[in-house]
């Protein structure tokens, strides 16, 4: 066969990949993790794997995953700086409009070198505009282009917040989503390491701005606290102290099961996911507590018994969770939401009867959507004449946030701004009549 080339049949990803000079790779996974959000209506986080899978680099992996998430965060007004500098709107998956939407984001929110931007991303768009990108990015750094201080939303999404909440929690919005929070910690005693720095909003938490991989922050080895919003602990302290047997329901990956656990309680974690579950097992090993695992579908399964407390932290479209995970803006759609809802009148329709009379449920989401909230329990209590609210009180929670008049919570953004945010939750506590 001699003077005969055989075709190579290595899939072109990978041949790109070996052919990609410094730092295109990274930006090729980039690329790939945004068109799994965009097109294909995943999580970023749960594509990042499958699109990073030729970086080897864990510094390359945190930086695909970086560009990704700050062109979401941003998506709006990037594609507005494009479409100022090209003569007919690019189509919205074109891959030159999403290069450049690369090249952008690392120049105008990461720091890297314009040079850098526009080099490790032209190898993207190899057989296709490259000219058009080259020459769209070039006028807009000519131009001296900037983003705006505060991002745009998509406007679908302001559109649904807007009808729900008002003007006020829309601007709120925008201007949480300008940068990734702050880390909180929740503390598995009150006291934190002495090195560990940050403030307390509330006793057993901690808030830390600027903060090394976590990882290494003190405490971490031994268990002292686990990564935890303060929205996301508030569930769990309102279950309050133990001792009690309590159900801990779509659990991973395990923050409020530490915290029950913590407080004094024999938890059975229950969650579908044994992948998220292991998570949890490795956390119970880290702090050095324990809890009963529990891999099984709750429309399944029930306790043998009926028991104090039920901790319901119901599968949603965590739209409260956007500051940290933006690709909820672009992927969540009004089905989506409607989907949500109903497993989740199913779950809790289940949950409620495994209480014991006089426990205590506790239903949350971490979702800005009042179908999936407010929906919920007005539903419940009309159907359920065992059950009533259990108002929260001023004195268990942190400084600035208060519950709502009918005694659950609706954390919205803008609450607690000025100490840097909070995630979007709705949080309500029940009992049943003894």
């Amino acid at each position: 066969m001699t003077g005969v080339q055989l075709a190579d049949r290595r899939p072109r990803s990978r041949r790109a990949s070996q052919q990609d000079g410094p730092g295109v790779p990274a930006r090729r996974a980039a690329l790939r993790l945004l068109d799994a959000v965009l097109r294909r209506g995943q999580a970023l986080e749960a594509a990042l794997d499958t699109a990073a899978r030729e970086l080897d680099q864990a510094n390359d992996r945190a930086l695909a995953h970086a560009i990704a998430a700050e062109v979401l965060r941003r998506l709006p007004d990037l594609d507005a700086l494009i479409d100022s500098a090209t003569a007919r709107p690019l189509p919205g998956d074109a891959k030159a409009r999403v290069a450049l939407r690369i090249a952008l984001a690392q120049a105008l929110m990461l720091g890297t070198p314009p040079h850098a931007a526009i080099s490790t991303v032209l190898p993207l768009v190899d057989g296709g505009p490259r000219k058009l990108v080259h020459g769209v990015f070039g006028t807009l750094m000519r131009r001296g282009a900037t983003l705006p201080a505060v991002p745009t939303l998509p406007e679908a999404v302001a559109e649904r917040w807007r009808t729900a909440w008002g003007g006020d929690m829309v601007a709120a919005a925008a201007r949480a989503i300008a940068a990734p929070p702050p880390l909180d910690l929740t503390l598995k005693n009150d006291d934190a390491p002495a090195d560990l720095g940050g403030v307390a909003l509330i006793p057993g938490h901690r808030r830390l701005a600027d903060h090394a991989p976590v990882p290494q922050l003190p405490g971490y080895a031994e268990g002292a606290w686990w990564v935890q919003d303060i929205a996301a602990s508030l569930p769990a302290r309102l279950i309050g102290a133990g001792p009690g047997r309590a159900i801990d329901l779509c659990a991973a990956p395990g923050g409020k099961t530490l915290q029950l656990a913590a407080a004094g309680w024999q938890v059975a974690a229950v969650d579908i996911s044994e992948s998220r579950l292991a998570r949890l097992s490795d956390n119970l090993a880290r702090t050095g507590l324990a809890a009963e695992v529990i891999a099984r579908d709750a429309l399944d399964w029930a306790p043998p018994a009926p028991v104090d407390a039920v901790l319901l932290d119901a599968p949603c479209s965590a739209t409260g969770i956007f500051r940290r995970h933006p690709d909820v803006l672009h992927r969540v759609s009004p089905a989506l939401i409607e989907d949500a809802a109903v497993l989740q009148e199913r779950l809790l329709a289940r949950a409620v009867d495994w209480l014991r009379p006089g426990g205590t449920l506790v239903y949350a989401t971490c979702s800005l959507e009042p179908a999936e909230g407010e929906a919920q329990i007005d539903r419940l209590l009309a159907s359920r004449s065992d059950f009533a609210i259990d108002p929260v009180r001023a004195e268990e929670l942190p400084v600035g946030i208060s519950a709502a008049p009918q005694g659950w919570l609706r954390l919205l953004p803008g609450t607690i701004e000025a100490d840097g945010g909070c995630d979007g939750f709705f949080i309500a506590r029940l009992r049943r009549a003894a």
